[in-house]
């Protein structure tokens, strides 16, 4: 795997993810605007700038992903997928104050395991 290809698999993954924590953030602040209010939750879920910028930016995620495709086997591709859910982890323990359990770390522990495993294979 060429470093371009390597950058655009990784690019590809982390705006996935960033994507996913801003429609959360906009969402959380969404549904407690429906709820004050007494509004549908769809509309203010489609006028809140953090869902609309969320969109906007996994929209791009996915172009990546589907350049991604192109250039890298899904062998090597599909596994770093992996690497967003831990990257969710730490943003949602992070910047959400998401309460995250032993188990859950326990778990990412493994996916960061695996992904070396994957990463080290293809290099041999």
């Amino acid at each position: 795997m060429t470093l371009a290809s390597f950058s655009l698999l990784l690019f590809a993954v982390f705006s996935s993810a960033a994507g996913q924590i801003m429609l959360k953030h906009g969402m959380r602040a969404a549904a407690t605007a429906a709820e004050k209010s007494g509004g549908s939750l769809a509309v203010r879920a489609a006028t809140t700038p953090w869902v609309l910028v969320g969109l906007a930016v996994f929209a791009v995620s996915a172009v990546a992903w589907m350049s991604t495709l192109a250039r890298v086997p899904l062998s090597v591709a599909y596994p770093f997928n992996a690497l967003g859910y831990l990257l969710i982890v730490l943003a949602g323990s992070t910047l959400l104050h998401e309460r995250t359990s032993p188990w859950t770390w326990a778990g990412s522990l493994l996916v960061v395991i695996g992904l070396v495993t994957v990463f080290a294979g293809q290099r041999s």
